[in-house]
This record gives structure tokens, sequence and C-alpha cells, in this order.
């Protein structure tokens, strides 16, 4: 039986909670109150969308699918019945069904997913959940992954990782689409698990304790957040005609999502949007006031004392004869009172100062911890970066963030928050503060510090040094003004220009030039491993920055692979690594291929709005290589008769960096070096176009396009009729003697 749980500012059954009128709001034994109702006239009329449809004696939130369990008009909450996606397989590894789960696409400007009472679910032993969706016009990917090999070994309590994996998920999500994928098909443990789920759900009602209970599982409780319109309380004041709050209310803003929400005033009692009524205190409490008489007055109450009595408070009088036994008893408090303030200042002030040892105490503990002492011992034998690094204290970074205040705030991502800040001179830099703690030894991550710090190269962000003296270190690095390269791709709220096709050529080099520093050019390598348009920052002059190494591994320059947790940004991962979790430096060139492709086509490398087959940019651009239909998928705004050449040999370089099998991708030296002669190929053609025809006779005889460029299979075309191979020994012996 379906129960719906209604509630309102009062629990009195008199008071009106629908409009005049509208006398049978019912849906089986429960009352719809209003804003909701089930006729019209009877609910908020659109664009707030508050009809309610009753069926077979079960309330639906309009003319959808989803059922309402629970209703909370005062706290602006809708309990939802809404199903979960689903993922079978035979034994043999067959898929059965593959079932996704949407949030209703019509009412998606209206209710929003509560990110505090909700949280993702995956259940499974052998998937991988994403979800993909949208905060207003801005779209959201992020997921969990769930695997065990035998039934004893699920925990679905702590729903960790191991037969369960939860996350959380953002503020105003106001529609979603989950996808499952397996890695084996689910052929090992099929015995005990053929299907994976994945479903938001209250994170209070989640109690379950065996994988079979999800079996015949449907749907599950999902609470949404509603609120009335779009304004703010201030603005939706001025018009009185559109004005939902009405008598004896106050106005409340809706956080997160745009709209309002009405209260009872208080002292009142009812249902806000209709207007709410005095609550009568003094007939609620008969014994309400002690020797005195009670009267009831709008919104409070007060006390009248009989005659020979005075006020002690609001709900007592006293006799006045022991009114002077009482004041002796007063001064008597009185006195005592202030000894007994002046003795808790006396060990107030005490345990300010101790408290205040105590930090220091534990500023110093962690500055140990993170290894501290250690990195000033390591600077004594790295002079170098000690003339250019700082280990900065904790008061230095808080006067430089405003203590860390949240207009400082730069972005977040998975490994955590990037903050503005003002040093001294009016030098700003970017503070990364980490979500979680540093999990490797702190010799490992001293190492990390004296590498990153000794990478001087200009298409990488600088890090200028590290505070200590927290729970978790933070990072200083300089700061980039211009934005990064997803926003300047995607710009989707208008405020770049967009990119020629020369700046894109010209941002991929950079990038690919500053990859391959990396990987070696250091004194160890360093392994990126979360390359994407977002972490690739641009200053004033287009310059690319490669930048958030918070997920960057060093691999000795002697070992080919380093086995490691996956990591990493759905649409960017090598297949390989994340199946293998064998992490090589060609994970960081199918990321590479990835932004390429982006570069291309300025589609998202993951975006749910393509058809099924095309969502992923990385296959859908291989694909269309395969096809000879690359050129359809091209950016038509960065696509000419000049440059349709150099275009496809890009193209056909990102899909030899797409290649499955990391041993036939190219190294990002490789790739660095085709990418520049790219660029000197049409700077060269640039400058010839401006000279007269006798000056560039020689420059005409002389090639530069290569007589052989590999397509995505490894097979070779002779597509174009130049060579530059003074361009690549010249280019090779940049690399190999670093810039």
């Amino acid at each position: 039986m379906l129960m719906i749980n209604v509630a309102f500012c009062s629990n009195n059954s008199s008071i009106p909670t629908h409009i005049s009128g509208c006398t049978n709001q019912l849906c089986g034994d429960f009352e719809i109150p209003y804003p909701f109702g089930l006729d019209k006239g009877c609910f908020m009329e659109p664009p707030y969308l508050f009809q309610i449809y009753c069926k077979n004696s079960k309330p639906y939130l309009f003319n959808s699918g989803f059922s309402v369990s629970k209703l909370s008009v005062a706290a602006g909450e809708v309990t939802l019945m809404l199903p979960i996606a689903q993922d079978c397989y035979t034994e043999n590894g067959t898929q059965l069904k593959n079932n996704v789960s949407d949030f209703n696409q019509a009412f998606n400007q209206y209710f929003s997913v509560s990110f505090v009472r909700n949280k993702f679910y995956s259940i499974g032993c052998d998937n991988l959940a994403t979800i993909n969706g949208f905060r207003g016009d801005n779209n959201y990917t992020t997921g969990c992954i769930s695997s065990c090999s035998y039934a004893h070994e699920v925990d679905l309590k702590s729903c960790s990782g191991v037969g369960c994996c939860k996350t959380s998920i953002p503020s105003g999500l106001n529609s979603y689409r989950f996808s499952l994928r397996s890695n084996n098909h689910h052929r090992s443990v099929w015995s005990f698990n053929p299907c994976s789920y994945s479903f938001f759900m209250e994170e209070t009602e989640f109690n379950f304790s065996r994988l079979e209970e999800f079996t015949n599982l449907t749907q599950v409780p999902v609470m949404v957040d509603f609120a009335v319109g779009f304004e703010s309380c201030e603005v939706a004041k001025k018009n009185m005609t559109s004005y939902a709050c009405k008598e004896n209310t106050v106005c409340v803003d809706s956080i997160p999502r745009d709209g309002y929400l009405c209260w009872c005033s208080k002292g009142y009692e009812g249902n806000p949007f209709l207007g709410c009524t005095d609550v009568d205190e003094c007939k609620k409490d008969p014994n309400l006031c002690k020797n005195g008489i009670c009267q009831n007055t709008p919104g409070s109450f007060k006390c009248l004392c009989q005659k020979g009595y005075l006020p002690q408070n609001e709900t007592m009088c006293i006799d006045v004869k022991d009114n002077s036994r009482n004041r002796i008893v007063d001064y008597i408090i009185v006195s005592v009172s202030m000894g007994f303030v002046a003795i808790m200042a006396t060990i107030g002030l005490m345990f300010w100062g101790m408290k205040k040892r105590k930090l220091t105490k534990l500023r110093e503990k962690f500055f140990e911890q993170n290894g501290g002492i250690m990195l000033q011992q390591r600077f004594s034998s790295h002079r170098g970066s000690k003339d250019t690094t700082k280990i900065f204290t904790l008061e230095e970074i808080k006067k430089a963030t405003n203590n860390f205040h949240e207009s400082r705030i730069l972005g977040e991502g998975g490994y955590g928050i990037v903050y503005k800040g003002e040093l001294m001179e009016n030098k700003f830099v970017a503070i990364k503060k980490s979500k979680v703690g540093i999990q490797t030894q702190i010799e490992q991550f001293i190492n990390e510090m004296i590498v990153l710090m000794q990478i001087n190269h200009k298409n990488v962000v600088k890090l200028f040094g590290c505070c200590l003296e927290t729970e978790v270190p933070l990072l200083v690095y300089e700061f980039i003004t211009n934005g990064n390269l997803f926003e300047h791709i995607q710009n989707i709220s208008n405020e770049f220009s967009p990119l020629s096709w020369e700046l894109r050529l010209k941002i991929a080099s950079e990038t690919a030039g500053a990859l391959a520093y990396l990987h070696s050019q250091t004194i160890t390598q360093i392994i990126h491993r979360d390359v994407k348009t977002a972490n690739i920052l641009l200053d004033e002059n287009y310059t690319a920055k490669v930048s958030d190494f918070g997920a960057s591994r060093l691999n000795p320059l002697d070992q080919d692979q380093l086995q490691t947790l996956v990591q990493g940004t759905f649409g960017y991962l090598d297949p390989e690594y994340m199946y293998s979790s064998n992490l090589t430096d060609k994970s960081d060139v199918y990321s590479f291929g990835v932004v390429l492709a982006e570069l291309l086509t300025s589609m998202k490398a993951i975006d749910f709005r393509r058809d099924e087959n095309d969502r992923n940019l990385a296959n859908y651009f291989v694909s269309a290589l395969k096809g000879d239909r690359i050129l359809d998928i091209f950016d038509a705004d960065i696509v000419s008769d000049a440059n349709v050449k150099a275009l496809m040999e890009v193209a056909n370089l990102a899909g030899r960096c797409l290649r499955v099998k990391s041993d036939e991708r190219p190294t990002m030296k490789e790739v660095a070096m085709e990418l520049e002669g790219l660029r000197a190929m049409e700077k060269h053609q640039q400058r010839e176009a401006n000279f007269p025809t006798g000056e560039t006779k020689y420059l005409v005889e002389s090639p530069l396009y290569p007589n052989c460029i590999h397509n995505v299979d490894g097979e070779s075309t002779n597509n174009t009729s130049a060579d530059y191979v003074n361009i690549q020994n010249e280019l090779l012996n940049s690399y190999n003697s670093g810039r």
C-alpha cells in the first residue's frame, strides 16, 4: 500500500489545505495540499507545474510515470519513486537487457534532485556506472566503479567499492541519465551476480544487506526539491499579483535552485500558500500562565498577573510579599553569578592560551608529518629549487585567500578546490587545497615535490611552493588568467572569442611539447594521468599551460609500466589502462588524442545528447576516420580550402593516438614533432603567400610535406606531396637537448 506523508505548518485538521471550492482533493485516502492539486484551478498554474494525477488511488507528479510517496509543502520536498538502471547478462556473457534511467525532461526546469538527501549508488561485482546530467545548461558527468570476486566479499554497508559504490551528487541537478557498462560481462561472477544496478536514492532509506534484494527491485525513493518560480523573494515581492506567499508568512529563498518557498510566520500555522492563521497558545495550554490570566495576541500571547502578583517572566507571576525576599535572593544570585563569570573568564583565557599553543603544536605536527623537515633538507641539496620555491606558512596562505573565502574559489575538481591568492607585491597565485589526504609515503611525496619544483617549461604551470602546516599539504601555483581550453572550445557563456585553426594548432603543439618534456626530459619521468581540455590553461596570449598534477605519478625512466589504482576522467581514460591498471606514458598519449579530437570537432569528450554509439567522442572520431566521414564531423567554423590538408593530417595523428593497443600509439615526443612540423609548414605557406614570385621559387621547389601519412589502422597512404625530414631532424635535436 502506498503511504503518503504530507507535511504542513500545522497538524490542525480544521485549517484549510486547499483553495476554496476545491473540496475533493483526495487520491485514495490522502489529501493533496495546495500548491499541489488534482483539478484545474486547484493547483498553482504553470509555469510551476504542481498538478497531481491520481491513477488507481496513487498520486503521480503531473502526467508522468513517477508516483509520489512523500510530500512536504513547508520544506519544498517531494519524494518520488523513480526507476533504477539495470544491466543483466547470461552465463556466457550475452547481454539480456540494459535499461537506462532518465529523470523526465518535461519538468527538469522546476524540480531538482536533492544533493543533501540523496546519493548515487551502483550495485554489482563487474560494473562501471556513470551519470550524465545537467545543472541548468551545464553538462555534468561522474560515476563510480564496483567490483568483487565472491559473494561473501560484497559490502553493502559501507558501499566503498566492493560490490557496491556510492558518490555524492551536485546541487541543482535537474535532469540525468544513468548508464552501466561491464568489463567481463559478469562471466566470472554470474553465479551470484548476473546483473548490475545504478540509481539515486535517499541515503537514509538505503538499508540493503544482500545482492538478492535487488533482483525484483524496480523503483527506489528519491527526494526532489521544488520551489515557486525562478525569482528571489526580493524580486517576487515587487509583483504582488504573482507573489505566492499569503498573509502571515515569510518568504525564504530556495537553496540551491532558483525560486522561493513560503513559511508560516512565528506564532502562526496553516498552509503558507493559502495564508496562515494565528496560533491560540492560551487555548492550546490552559496552564500556560502561572498565577495569571493568559491573553492571546496576534502571533504570540501575554500573561496578565492577578492582584498582588508581579510578572517574573513571560509565563509566571510571583507573590508581591515574596518579592522582597526574592530581591535579596536575586542580589545573592547576581553576586555569585558575577564571581562565576570572573572565574569562567579566567578559565576561558587559560583555555584560549592552551588552544593557541595546541594549534601551534598541531601545525608543527602537520609540518613534520607532511615531510617539512625532509623537504628543507632536500632544498639544501637542490639549490636550484630553493631559489625559486618556498615553503609558505598557513598565515601567509590565509592572508592570501582571505581565510579561504568562497569568493576566492576558482574551481573545484576531483582532487581538490583551487583558490585565487594574492601574495606580497600584488603577485597572484592559484592555491590548491586537496580534498583527501596523501596516502602514499611521505618520502615519495617529497620526491614528487622536488621534481615538480624543478620543472621549468614555458608550457607547464609553475609550482611556486607549498604549505605543510595543514592536514593536507597546500600547493601554490602560478595564476593563469584566461580560463581553460574546454571553456574556450565550448564557450557556453559566450565570454570568449572563437578559437581559429591557427590558435588550435598552436595550443595542441605547445601541449604536446609540454607532455613530451614531462615524459622524457625530467629527471624522473612524470605521467600526468589526467590530460584533458579542462587541465590545459591559456594565458592572455593563448599560450598553453598544462596544469593539475593531482593525479600524476612518477615513473622511473627504466620502468615501462606502473601498476596503480585507475584514476582519470571518463571520456579520456586509456581503455588498456582502465582494464589492466597498468599505467604507461602511452596512457597520456591516448588522452591527448581525445584533446586533438575536441580541437578538430569542438565536441565534448562525453555527451549523452549524441546518439548512443556516438556518445564517446574517441569511438565516434575513430569510426568516422575509418569510414572516410571525418570531414563531416570537423567544426565547420575552422575548415577552409587552405587548411583542410593540415586538418586531415592532425586527424590521422589523433587516430594513431587513439589506438586501443598502447604499443601501436606514437610517443609524445613523436606527436610533438609532427605537430611542430605542421606549424612550421603553415608558417612557411603564409610567408610564401606574401613573397614575390621570384623570391618563392626556391621555397616552392623545396618539399615540406611528408610523403607518407599513417591512417588510424596503421596503413600507409601516399596522400601528400612533400617531405619534411629536415624539419623532423631539427625538432628531434631540439627535444633531445631540452628547451
